[in-house]
């Protein structure tokens, strides 16, 4: 049997052991004292998550993810082992594919313990958030050094910051796009990110560049790690291989967290700006998101369906995550294949 001699590393955010209080509550814990995520010194960071964030929004949260869950656990989780299985089998032995999560299980840890000591050529690291941000891919990236720096030997690293322009995997959302479009009118087309807080945007921010406005309209050296930018390109993307005109679709963003701003706009408003101008009949994009999860699935399927009806709307259809679709196992190999420095 042939050894492998690349691993790919799949990482995701993360999700609870079970939709329990309890375990909710552990996960919510060990998210939010991430320093990147909630962004303030540690005393402030602690008490606000452990004695106020924590207690009073894991019931509620444990509420949505008994919603969201499956006889098999988290959609997040199952997708995750599925894909990296089939990534498994297109690549091929020279290849070994790994699934890590960046909180809870499985953990980071244990998914580099798979690669330690195996004598590997370089490890492809591929953390599973199209667009970059600080708190999600910047987060994993410092984990993954965190851990593996005591390695005696630590192979060649090639860490993947972001993916949102790949052909591939704007083909393979266009493709779960088109299916809803040839089966249905929609008065418009909604492209919901989820959301950060303004100042962690300004934080990345290059040389002061960023205003949060039009400055996100393009993008290039100056914006090409922000977040929102990337965001922006993503949808001028999607939306020029649907067909859709710029007087057709908005971009907004979910999922806010706090008093503090965060980037704009929100998708709650948005809902209501859409019914003012007559839009009835709306189809839903998450491009933020490679697998269903609370925020997909619960979020914008369940509560934002709620509130558009509620206030007049009729049509209100989520366009599912690539999951485990043919294409987008086709753009994570070819985003491992064009990054392997080792041919084998």
């Amino acid at each position: 049997m042939t050894k492998a001699s690349i691993g790919v590393l799949l990482l995701n955010l993360g999700t609870p052991d079970s939709p329990s209080t309890k375990d909710v509550a552990t996960y919510l814990r060990e998210f939010l004292m991430d320093g990147r995520v909630i962004d303030i010194p540690y005393l402030q960071r602690w008490a606000l998550v452990n004695l106020i964030i924590a207690p009073f929004r894991a019931p509620q949260s444990a509420k949505g993810y008994q919603q969201l869950w499956t006889p098999d656990g988290s959609p997040l989780k199952i997708y995750g082992y599925q894909v990296a299985d089939l990534l498994q089998k297109s690549l091929g032995e020279h290849y070994q594919v790994v699934l890590g999560m960046r909180y809870q299980n499985p953990s980071l840890k244990s998914a580099l313990d798979q690669f330690k000591n195996q004598g590997l050529k370089e490890i492809i690291v591929i953390p599973l958030y199209p667009q970059y941000a600080s708190a999600s891919t910047g987060s994993t990236h410092e984990k993954l050094m965190d851990e593996i720096k005591s390695w005696e030997v630590i192979p060649t690293l090639t860490m993947i910051s972001q993916f949102f322009d790949h052909p591939l995997f704007i083909k393979a959302f266009v493709a779960l796009g088109k299916k809803y479009m040839a089966q249905a009118h929609y008065d418009h087309f909604l492209f919901s990110y989820h959301g950060l807080p303004e100042r962690q945007i300004l934080k990345a921010s290059c040389d002061g560049y960023c205003r949060l406005g039009d400055c996100c309209k393009t993008y290039h050296n100056k914006n090409r790690y922000c977040y929102r930018a990337q965001c922006f390109a993503t949808t001028r993307l999607l939306t020029q291989e649907l067909g859709i005109s710029e007087d057709q679709y908005t971009l907004c963003f979910q999922s806010r967290l706090g008093k503090d701003p965060w980037v704009k706009p929100y998708t709650d408003h948005v809902i209501g700006d859409l019914i003012k101008n007559g839009k009835k009949n709306v189809l839903v994009f998450s491009p933020a998101f490679i697998a269903d999860c609370l925020e997909t699935t619960v979020e914008i399927g369940m509560e934002y369906r709620h509130l558009f009806q509620k206030l007049g709307g009729e049509r209100w259809q989520l366009v599912e995550s690539l999951n485990n679709s043919p294409q987008w196992i086709e753009c994570l190999k070819q985003i491992v294949l064009e990054n392997s420095k080792n041919l084998c």
